[in-house]
């Protein structure tokens, strides 16, 4: 007797925040859909359950960074990761996903079959070894784009002859103990900013943050006093609702204002740092990045706690080069050395495109760079595979949701034609440009290594919400990019190419 794999309609991958979002717009949207939401971890949450080093929190401001579905009733705007996952779990719970998500499955390959129009997908159980296979309609990579498995740490010379311990945040041990001690964060980025004044709080003697280059960092309330009074006076649900298209639009401009005036922008942000910071602090030395503001990602510090521990005096910034670490610290380039009784390399993270996972269509191994994004979403001669990947220039999840709609329209109007396959076609000969339009360090180490993106809708990676509400929420579904047709080992020369309305 011949046992068949199990059989999906659509398979997403990661229990992370698009994951759990896409699954509700599947139960939602696409009621008699069959899906699953596999997770290589025992838990779900994503990055907000990976990371546990201290003070992790958001960048974003939970009214945007939230769901558009599920409001942020919490009165923190910008939250600390146990509040985030406390909020996904409970959208997951909610909303009927969590009997979706099967934990400990680790999804190893997908090989894409023309002959029979689907995905047949290798899955390695963590707990028990098993391997098995599934197959699917449609793979949905809810993966984000950050490497799991490691960070990234730069090559330090004499690492090695360090006597103390040296740490990565996205390995954070459990049992670190750096009370007392003299701890040197070695970044400037959102991990940065946000470990100094956390680890002062948690009782370390002193914390110094060493950058190479600066970055803008921006105070901004912890709590959004007009989102909750909103709340209270129209209620959880259109409270929240004006609340998000306030901070929205607030992100956008202030966007707009840094790539339009990056002279004026520079000249502000210099001089709320300087109010911030103690009398005489260099801030053009450690405040003042060679870059315009947004070229890079702003970070913002939650009711200006960097700040206020480097007032204190219980936390500094050196901006300098290392020359070597030492047996108690690191010698820096301009000779000065750094005494410390713990290290931690906050130096960036990989990027990972759908999460290390083998793919293949009909026997060719897929090579990134050889394809073109289509809506941010496919990818150029790719059948029946989506992807999540959010705005670097605002909140990941306002992307996410336009994305997981407009997926759900798309399976909609194939079940209504009777197609199989969809897969979007690059025109000929189109000038292409990397993916993402962004200089940040993990960017730009992966960028050759990426998809890229072309110079006309809808082969553009959009950073624009208001766009993509008009173009992606509100536009057809079907244009002349795509390619639709039944299952046939024929399907490439057969393909419909009409435009249709949706």
């Amino acid at each position: 007797m011949t046992t068949h794999p199990e059989h999906l309609d659509v398979l997403v991958i990661g229990a992370g925040i698009s994951g759990i979002g896409a699954a509700r717009y599947l139960l939602a949207e696409r009621p008699g859909t069959t899906f699953a939401v596999l997770e290589a971890r025992a838990a779900s949450g994503g990055t907000w359950d990976l990371f546990r080093y201290p003070g992790i929190r958001s960048d974003s401001d939970l009214h945007t960074f939230g769901y558009e579905f599920k409001p942020w009733t919490d009165p923190k705007s910008i939250a600390s990761a146990d509040r985030i996952l406390a909020y996904l779990r409970e959208t997951s719970e909610e909303y009927g996903v969590e009997p979706h998500i099967r934990y400990q499955h680790r999804v190893l390959e997908a090989a894409w079959s023309t002959a029979d129009a689907r995905w047949t997908v290798q899955v390695e159980r963590g707990d028990t070894g098993e391997r098995f296979t599934l197959t699917a309609g449609w793979v949905f990579g809810a993966t984000g784009y950050y490497d799991y498995e490691a960070g990234f740490t730069p090559t330090f010379e004499g690492r090695d002859r360090f006597r103390g311990e040296i740490v990565h945040p996205q390995h954070w041990p459990e049992d670190l103990d750096y009370a007392g001690k003299r701890v040197v964060v070695i970044g400037s980025g959102a991990t940065a900013v946000t470990l100094l004044p956390a680890m002062v709080e948690g009782g370390a003697g002193h914390v110094t943050m060493l950058q190479r280059t600066p970055t803008y960092i921006m105070p901004v309330p912890s709590e959004d006093k007009l989102a909750n009074g909103l709340r209270k006076v129209l209620g959880e649900t259109r409270g929240y609702a004006v609340a998000r298209q306030k901070n929205i639009l607030k992100q956008r401009l202030v966007w707009q204002f840094c790539q339009t005036f990056p002279k004026t922008a520079r000249t502000l942000i210099r001089s709320v740092n300087a109010k911030a910071l103690p009398e005489g602090f260099d801030v053009d030395t450690h405040f003042n990045p060679p870059y315009d503001p947004w070229d890079q990602r702003l970070c913002a510090v939650p009711d200006g706690d960097l700040f206020r521990t480097i007032r204190d005096g219980r936390a500094s910034v050196v901006t300098d080069r290392i020359s070597t670490f030492t047996e108690t610290g690191i010698l820096l380039e301009s000779g000065e050395e750094l005494e410390a009784d713990v290290i931690v390399t906050a130096t960036g993270l990989n990027m990972q495109l759908f999460g290390g996972i083998a793919i293949t269509v009909d026997g060719t191994a897929l090579h990134a760079p050889d394809h073109v994004a289509y809506k941010g979403m496919m990818l150029s001669g790719i059948p029946n595979l989506a992807f999540a990947i959010g705005y670097t220039n605002s909140s990941w999840t306002l992307k996410v949701g336009l994305l997981c709609e407009h997926f759900c329209r798309l399976l909609e109007h194939m079940e209504a034609e009777g197609y199989d396959v969809c897969v979007p076609v690059a025109p000929e000969g189109m000038a292409t440009r990397p993916l993402l339009d962004f200089e940040a360090g993990y960017v730009q180490r992966a960028i050759a290594d990426l998809p890229r993106q072309g110079d006309r809708y809808p082969w553009t990676m959009s950073m624009s919400y208001a766009d993509d509400v008009k173009l992606v929420r509100g536009g057809p579904v079907v244009d002349e990019a795509l390619r639709f047709s039944t299952a046939s080992p024929a399907w490439a020369t057969t393909a419909s190419n009409e435009a249709v309305p949706a």
